[in-house]
């Protein structure tokens, strides 16, 4: 038995309780089997209804990505063009370079409504649950140099922010290099990956991960103090298939824009945007943590730090972490 044979026996009998034995029965497994279908299904955002005598019963099921009024939303001339809607996959990221090598254009774009094996940068895992958040990646061939490939995580951050701060009306901001903050808790997270040929790159992977309706009993507990959602921060339900079409319109029009002018737009909209920017921070990089405060960010992509011995260095990769203080709190 799988996951899809119990949902539709309860899709073919709507409202009505099934016990675990019936269950059992029916599709001919353990109970045992059927109480973990269950608590799995319940991580996916299914809701059951349970008695002790009567056994479950299904409330609501995750509500589906609609590809027909995602299209039908779109404004845009060549993202979100070819597109690619999921119910589940491993990872976007994954389907997005299949889709890519087998020669899939600039702008075309996958969406899942979940992913069993979601990823951030540095192999971290990303909360996927169904239905709740935008789990999305777009195939992207700029003709661009390889060096110039981290602009494109900023230049996506700052459509983003974008994006949320004109939709949801929320005070988003940007933490180097590629996290959407609220009130200082991650609600987005953005991952490049690229892929070069004699040295000339072939195409790149934008992946996002956005918490759009999740509540906080939607998210394990060692994520409640770091993660939030456009839901819990603005208090009103966003419609994913209209943020998906508004941040690809965004998106295409400061990529037009970077074609056309080059970074110094963007890397001015990023510095208004960015929650870094001022801050005393600590850098963890390949060569080890850097403490200094943040000045500005680089033509590069990386970010300037003046270290506590009042040399500047550029940090062009590694986590960092914010202190409170500010750059004006600690001169005083």
């Amino acid at each position: 038995m799988d996951k899809k044979q119990l949902i539709a026996l309860f899709a073919e009998h709507p409202g009505v309780f099934f016990s675990g034995e019936k269950i059992s029965a029916e599709l001919g497994v353990s109970r045992t089997a059927v109480w973990k279908h269950i608590q799995s299904l319940k991580e996916d955002g299914y809701v059951f209804e349970s008695s002790s005598r009567k056994g479950y019963r299904l409330v609501s099921q995750p509500e589906r990505l609609d590809e027909t009024l995602l299209l039908a939303q779109l404004q845009t001339r060549e993202l979100g063009h070819p597109l690619l809607v999921l119910e589940e996959t491993s990872s976007t990221q994954d389907a997005a370079r299949e889709w890519a090598e087998r020669g899939a254009p600039h702008g075309a774009l996958v969406v899942a409504d979940a992913q069993t094996a979601g990823r951030g940068r540095m192999g971290r895992s990303w909360h996927s649950p169904a239905g709740k958040g935008i789990y999305m990646s777009l195939v992207l061939r700029p003709d661009i140099p390889m060096q110039h490939t981290p602009q494109m995580t900023l230049l996506a951050a700052v459509a983003l922010c974008r994006t949320f701060r004109r939709e949801a009306s929320v005070d988003a901001s940007i933490k180097w290099p590629n996290d959407i903050l609220i009130n200082g808790r991650k609600v987005s997270g953005i991952l490049m990956e690229s892929s070069a040929e004699d040295e000339r790159l072939s195409y790149i992977i934008a992946g996002f991960g956005i918490s759009v309706n999740l509540q906080k009993e939607d998210y394990p507990d060692h994520l409640h103090d770091v993660a939030t959602s456009l839901f819990i921060e603005s208090g009103q339900p966003i419609q994913r298939e209209d943020l998906i079409a508004s941040f690809l319109q965004e998106y295409e029009k400061w990529f037009s824009v970077y074609m056309a002018e080059g970074f110094a737009p963007i890397l001015s909209l990023w510095e208004a945007l960015s929650s870094t920017l001022g801050r005393v921070i600590t850098a963890y990089t390949p060569k080890g943590p850097q403490k200094g405060t943040a000045l500005r960010l680089h033509e590069s992509g990386a970010l300037t730090i003046r270290t506590e011995n009042g040399q500047e260095m550029n940090v062009f990769s590694g986590d960092i972490r914010e202190e409170n203080k500010t750059l004006t709190e600690k001169t005083m």
